[in-house]
């Protein structure tokens, strides 16, 4: 299956060390070599801007992830995906993470597992374009999150409608997946998923798929705050907190607001 990496801070901040040991699980210390992607929300003060690259090469070794791990591109949220193919053949269509727009925001989503007879009815304006049963699953998220609200709802509006649509795909299978409009991340668990909450006072972390470390009292402000949720823990030496199954959960400003 895929792995994810999502990252929520309350300021903007960059992926280059996490996404260095995320990336060596595409082929070099995993076998999540079938495409990748990563998405950063920019822009005005309320995160509306979406940067979005997207390869079928392996992270470990395509060009453009290359970029990401050299340049600081910087975001409040920022989400990234690797393939393991399950359904859908190895193309630009089928990498995530996925993109919609719904009341006039950007939404982005990545899944990881896979969903076994699922084919949703979807009536609505989402429809797929690759053949990948995630996209399928992002399409009637944004479908019937759009049925229950007629604007943009609050968070706490959001998260309960998640709630309630999520079980509806999660009895298919294994549906770990992350979601973001700029302003917060959802998470939920079918199996594997962890977070970790970097803030003052900071630390060193060492990476554990590869020999990387990093001290970040040295390139933080004291009111920095930032929540790393991954499939598995990307360091050896911070204290990683494990989602419990069929837990949705939701990151705002750099740590878990539900």
């Amino acid at each position: 299956m895929c792995q994810l990496l999502g990252l929520n801070c309350k300021h903007p901040t960059d992926a280059m060390f996490s996404f260095a040991g995320f990336a060596q699980r595409a082929g070099i210390t995993d076998q999540h070599a079938d495409g990748w992607g990563i998405a950063f929300f920019e822009g005005s003060d309320d995160n509306r801007g979406l940067r979005l690259l997207v390869d079928h090469q392996p992270a470990s070794t395509s060009p453009v992830a290359d970029l990401i791990r050299r340049y600081p591109i910087k975001s409040r949220n920022i989400m990234a995906h690797i393939r393991k193919a399950t359904q859908g053949v190895v193309a630009l269509e089928n990498c995530h993470p996925f993109v919609r727009e719904l009341w006039g925001r950007y939404w982005v989503f990545a899944h990881n597992g896979d969903l076994k007879q699922y084919t949703p009815r979807l009536h609505g304006s989402f429809h797929p374009v690759g053949q990948t049963d995630s996209e399928q699953a992002f399409c009637w998220l944004m479908q019937e999150l759009a049925k229950s609200h007629a604007s943009l709802p609050s968070l706490e509006e959001l998260t309960l409608t998640l709630q309630e649509l999520t079980p509806h795909i999660a009895r298919h299978g294994v549906f770990n997946f992350m979601l973001s409009n700029g302003q917060a991340l959802w998470t939920h668990a079918s199996t594997h998923l962890s977070y970790v909450e970097r803030q003052h006072p900071f630390s060193t972390a060492t990476l554990s798929d590869q020999d990387l470390s990093i001290d970040f009292a040295h390139c933080t402000m004291e009111d920095d705050r930032v929540a790393v949720i991954v499939t598995t823990p990307l360091t050896t030496n911070e204290h990683w907190t494990p989602l419990a199954p069929h837990t949705l959960a939701c990151f705002v400003e750099g740590r878990r607001w539900r």
